[in-house]
């Protein structure tokens, strides 16, 4: 018997109309905002209205540094959602959109996977409900008006040498990330280097994810600093005039998206930042929102927990004045035996010497979440390859560690696969044992502050910067902004800034290669090794392989 696709398990999903998914939150049907009968917005007024009242109980779900194996966080977040459901709890996910630029690079859609999936993936992993678009065309228009600005006279006297907006687009083109524009003579303006970032990485991405509303959105949009005079004064976007029509541009972007699951459970699918180049995490909008109307909130953060975790914890939470009342780790056979030494081609066979080695990758994660006062549990994302023995060595060493690890089967079973999960999470969650606590204080230097997640996170020996960086951060500091905390844009492959680096590396060192201030969303970007801002497309994308047939989109997934 032949195993079905993701898109095609999508496909057969007997899909509720949004209304009725809105229904089982207490959402009226006037305050959603229909796109097409599977999805819809809802309204800036009924999320007002959500001030008040007890929140819900919220649970993150992240995982293990990603392998070419594949992990399953979104899935494991939608099965335990559906999970939670099953066992009788009013539970909702809140998970972040899909960039087209994975989506036809590498790492392919957004939506989860099998039976635990979000629906309309197809549509979930291409245009959605328009906002990525909306973030793009609000950044550029930004971009465009400072080159016009400096065209008719600059009366801000900006140092075209110093403009540090860059262009965005939601796509992956290495041949973007350094450009010439305003060639061609004096009717295009003042020639310059400039570059594009993706849009998953743009301050405007950010700041519409971490805004509590639209009149905050506008003011945080005002904050961007776009460029410095000669004297190195800022030059921030209202100085620009561009923050009223860019919040125009966005003010429908900033209402979360109400989508299901398969299992006909709620679902908010909002915002998008990377978490190797952003802060990873869907809207501080969407979030609250559903903690008002949900009594477990279930939510992801991006890739590996060195990245994904910590950034919630200490940006996310700090900003939103949210707190998880426990953390799922996810893992999986085949995942531990990569970081344990074993290549892609033999993972079918069953090594359980590698699992045990692969487990010290698992076991910092799990040190890493408890010394944010939270408990974690270790969901085992089950492959058909496992054997009994390889996943009883996973929960063996993760009991070792304090913790426990329980097999889930959601990609093949739905929410009957993750009952165990859901239990044990609202276990622990109703049990209020959590105490969580950001890693470090807001008045902490900022060179510290990146040293301390070096350090306790990564376990790094040094953070290497060279001057420059270092009298960047302290003009920031004397600026004001020394408060901010550290947004670090790293490879998620390894907890080194060396991707080819597996397993629980010790004894390396932290390159910061560039820091960016991100006035408006509220943290400092710090670039380290080499990770790039705008990801290129791989040997063979994934673009090669998607095609209409017969009206239906193939090879999404």
């Amino acid at each position: 018997m032949s195993v079905k696709s993701d898109i095609e398990i999508a496909r057969e999903a007997n899909k509720q109309p949004i209304q009725t998914i809105g229904e089982k939150l207490g959402i009226p049907s006037e305050h959603l905002l229909p796109y097409g009968h599977d999805k819809a917005k809802i309204s800036a007024e009924f999320i007002k209205q959500q001030k008040s009242g007890t929140d819900g109980k919220l649970i993150l779900v992240t995982a293990i540094n990603p392998t070419p194996a594949g992990e399953g966080k979104t899935t494991t977040t939608v099965g335990l959602g559906d999970g939670l459901n099953r066992i009788g709890k009013k539970a909702a996910i809140c998970i972040r959109e899909a960039s087209l630029g994975p989506c036809f690079g590498m790492k392919g859609g957004a939506a989860g996977g099998g039976y635990a999936q979000v629906v309309p993936m197809e549509e979930m992993n291409l245009h959605f409900t328009g906002d990525f678009h909306a973030i793009t065309s609000a950044h550029n228009l930004l971009s465009a008006m400072i080159d016009n600005h400096i065209h008719w006279g600059n009366s801000l006297e900006i140092d075209v040498r110093r403009i540090a907006w860059r262009r965005v687009l939601d796509m992956n083109d290495r041949a973007l990330r350094q450009v010439n524009v305003a060639l061609g003579g004096t009717a295009n303006g003042y020639p310059r280097e400039g570059g594009f970032d993706i849009t998953v990485a743009s301050e405007v991405m950010a700041i519409l994810c971490l805004a509590t509303d639209i009149e905050d959105l506008e003011k945080r949009l005002g904050d961007i600093i776009v460029a410095y005079t000669r004297e190195q004064k800022p030059i921030y976007c209202r100085d620009i005039k561009a923050d009223g029509a860019m919040a125009v541009l966005l003010k429908d972007a900033m209402q979360p998206n109400l989508v299901q699951t398969l299992e006909n459970n709620p679902a908010f699918v909002h915002g998008g930042p990377f978490a190797n180049i952003a802060h990873g995490c869907n809207s501080v909008v969407a979030t609250t929102t559903a903690l008002k109307l949900a009594d477990y909130v279930v939510t992801e953060a991006g890739f590996g927990a060195d990245l994904g975790a910590e950034k919630f914890m200490n940006i996310k939470c700090r900003k939103a004045g949210i707190a998880p009342s426990a953390v799922v780790i996810v893992a999986t056979v085949r995942a531990l035996k990569m970081n344990g030494g074993v290549k892609k081609e033999n993972l079918g066979t069953e090594n359980v010497d590698a699992v045990k080695n692969g487990c010290a990758n698992l076991a910092r994660h799990i040190e890493n979440v408890k010394s944010f006062g939270v408990p974690a549990v270790v969901a085992i994302n089950h492959f058909i390859t496992d054997t009994d023995a390889e996943v009883e060595a996973i929960k063996e060493q993760v009991e070792a560690l304090g913790s426990e690890a329980i097999l889930c089967k959601h990609w093949a079973l739905g929410s009957e696969g993750t009952e165990a999960l859901a239990t044990r999470i609202a276990e622990i969650a109703d049990g209020d044992s959590a105490q969580f606590a950001p890693l470090y204080p807001d008045e902490m230097p900022l060179f510290e502050k990146i040293e301390t997640i070096a350090k306790r996170i990564y376990r790094a020996d040094e953070v290497l910067a060279d001057q420059k960086v270092r009298d960047q951060l302290r003009r920031w500091e004397d600026d004001g902004y020394g408060n901010l905390p550290v947004c670090m844009a790293k490879t998620q492959y390894s907890f080194s800034t060396d991707p080819e680096l597996r397993g629980a590396p010790t004894g390396h060192s932290v390159p910061v290669r560039e820091v960016r201030l991100s006035a408006g969303a509220g943290f400092i970007v710090v670039v380290c090794g080499a990770i790039m801002t705008m990801p290129g497309l791989p040997r063979v994308p994934a673009a090669e392989s998607i095609k209409l047939d017969g009206g239906q989109v193939e090879g999404l997934f």
